[in-house]
């Protein structure tokens, strides 16, 4: 038998070896509905996963067109990742167009839904509480489609749900500090439901739960003698609507503009909220710096 030189045997090794990396660096291809879904999947899946974001920053869910860039994301995708409660009206069509083998997790599962005029409300997120669950969901999800990474998942997981309860306690230490009789707001559209119910905010929306409604003249005199009469002391616009209709309440009834909050969509990274985390502390310090 032919024996080999130490050369042959050097490049050997390192080719089984650049082999050997290239499967262990393999990652799962995960695609989230949307930009608030695709962090979270993000701090699940750690290094192991590759996510793509139908619904990116600033985008509205609820009036998206899906390109068919769209469904080839989802015809190479392991994992799909949706909302559900009926958010992602357009999403069952395009999976069915887009055919492959990805399966599909609703992160909303096992959450408490809000109802409203008998429709579910989709925003769940907006209660750290749910999140949680929504965080338990993804990485079960992850779990079962790629179960050589169920440490990572569970470690990422693990670590993920202690921010969670931080920002948890932060949220109910600020908004213990507004005055009782102070905790009402104006926003753009119903998105705030959960965080009214959870930490004891309460919202008033000319717009129902979806942004493709428009309010009637009859719905806005009622909101804008409802903030007369209560003295409602701050409307606030959203980075996914048309800021014109809030501007004209706040002219109408002098309360004031009390900044930007983000409902359904996160920043860019340069912006105010490229995380959830960073969604929710800017929200609550909005809110809180007007209301106090």
């Amino acid at each position: 038998m032919r024996r080999l030189g130490i050369s042959t045997i050097v490049t050997l090794a390192l080719f089984l070896a650049s082999v050997t990396a290239s499967f262990a660096q393999q990652k799962i291809d995960v695609v989230a509905s949307f930009s608030i879904l695709g962090d979270l999947v993000k701090n699940v899946g750690g290094d192991r996963v590759n996510v793509a974001i139908l619904v990116g920053p600033n985008g509205d869910t609820h009036v998206y067109t899906p390109s068919p860039q769209d469904a080839r994301k989802i015809t190479d995708a392991k994992l799909v990742v949706v909302n559900g409660l009926g958010f992602e009206g357009w999403l069952p069509r395009l999976v069915k167009s887009a055919g492959g083998q990805a399966v599909i997790v609703t992160a909303s599962d096992g959450i408490a839904e809000r109802d409203i005029n008998n429709k579910a409300d989709p925003h769940a997120w907006q209660s750290v509480i749910n999140v949680k669950g929504y965080v338990s969901n993804i990485r079960e999800a992850l779990v079962a489609v790629d179960p050589s990474g169920a440490a990572a998942y569970r470690a990422n997981t693990t670590a993920y749900l202690a921010k969670l309860d931080t920002l948890d306690a932060e949220v109910r230490s600020a908004v213990a500090a507004i005055p009782v009789a102070r905790r009402q707001v104006i926003s753009s559209h119903d998105a705030f439901g959960y965080l009214s119910d959870e930490y004891g905010i309460a919202f008033v929306a000319p717009q129902g739960v979806s942004t493709d409604s428009e309010p009637s003249a009859q719905d806005l005199a009622k909101i804008i003698t409802q903030i007369k009469t209560a003295k409602i002391p701050a409307v606030f616009l959203e980075n996914i609507s048309d800021p014109r209709l809030m501007r004209r309440i706040a002219a109408d009834t002098g309360a004031k503009i009390g900044g930007t909050l983000y409902s359904d969509s996160l920043t860019a990274e340069n912006g105010d909220a490229p995380t959830y985390i960073d969604m929710v502390r800017h929200n609550i310090k909005a809110l809180t710096s007007a209301l106090n």
